[in-house]
């Protein structure tokens, strides 16, 4: 298949505890991204809700199939005519399991059909310092496939701390992927030190564009405010694929604009055929 270039807009949010408030605001960055000639348009982790408060998740989530955030982005996605990630969304998962969320990714069609999902692989449990630590595996379940997207060109799907696992990435590009979506809500101290270069890794290693739409900034407590609230990084990035960082975001809310171009993604692996070396070995 031969692609075109095309412009994504990257969308940075910061979103509060609130889906319905959240929900006005993405609105508003998704028409501004098309209305300026983004036909592929991407949205951070988390863009529902960001908020640790297992009874307000309990309260305020629902399945994919009654999610309203889920059903006005497929129709946003329909109206504006534009190829929609959904970085993720927090859902309840209804199937009788055991309890825990789903952090999910869309990829939305132009006729607003959803294309494919993805439930991020990799959960956040980590302890940053001795009064930082995470444990996303307590509310959200793990998925178990890795998905290759049908998008506006060959997708690869990952979420946030998917990040840290290069071998990941390799076998999405290894399958046709020539695109890499990393929709982010990474912390504020983990992302100082390790965002920008974990992104350029990933993109030199593939010989793909990766794009991180990202949450930022200091995220609200409207439902439940006794919570401390949390600090995301920010700085949505895209990475041509010979990992050069062709926009940043800094820290505000907005919209950035990018132009891929399928030539880059040739050029790159033609100079580095690194996917087509592996080797098979022993040990260690």
């Amino acid at each position: 298949m031969s692609l075109a270039p095309i412009t994504a807009g990257l969308v940075q949010l910061c979103v509060s505890d609130d889906p319905e408030r959240n929900l006005d605001d993405t609105r508003a960055l998704i028409r501004e991204a098309a209305g300026r000639g983004a036909s592929f348009v991407l949205t951070p982790e988390a863009t529902n809700i960001l908020n640790a408060d297992r009874a307000t998740q309990e309260r305020v989530l629902c399945t994919q199939d009654n999610d309203p955030t889920l059903a006005a982005l497929r129709a946003e996605a329909r109206e504006l005519g534009v190829w929609l990630l959904i970085g993720s969304l927090s859902l309840k998962t209804g199937d009788g399991g055991d309890n825990r969320f789903a952090n999910r990714s869309f990829m939305i069609a132009p006729d607003g059909e959803i294309r494919a999902s993805y439930d991020k692989l990799h959960m956040f449990d980590v302890t940053v310092s001795e009064t930082e630590s995470y444990r996303e595996s307590s509310a959200f379940r793990p998925g178990a496939r890795a998905v290759l997207a049908d998008g506006p060109w060959p997708v690869g799907m990952t979420v946030c701390y998917d990040l840290r696992f290069p071998h990941l990435y390799r076998d999405l590009a290894k399958a046709g992927a020539q695109v890499l979506t990393v929709p982010a809500a990474f912390n504020d101290t983990t992302g100082a030190a390790h965002w920008e270069v974990l992104l350029r890794a990933r993109a030199i290693e593939t010989g793909c564009y990766v794009l991180a739409p990202a949450q930022t900034g200091l995220h609200g407590n409207h439902l439940s405010p006794e919570r401390k609230p949390r600090r995301s990084h920010g700085h949505s990035l895209a990475v041509d694929p010979w990992g050069k960082i062709i926009t940043d975001a800094g820290t505000e809310r907005g919209v950035s604009l990018v132009v891929l171009d399928p030539a880059a993604v040739v050029g790159a692996r033609s100079r580095i055929p690194s996917l087509t070396h592996d080797r098979v070995y022993s040990g260690p």
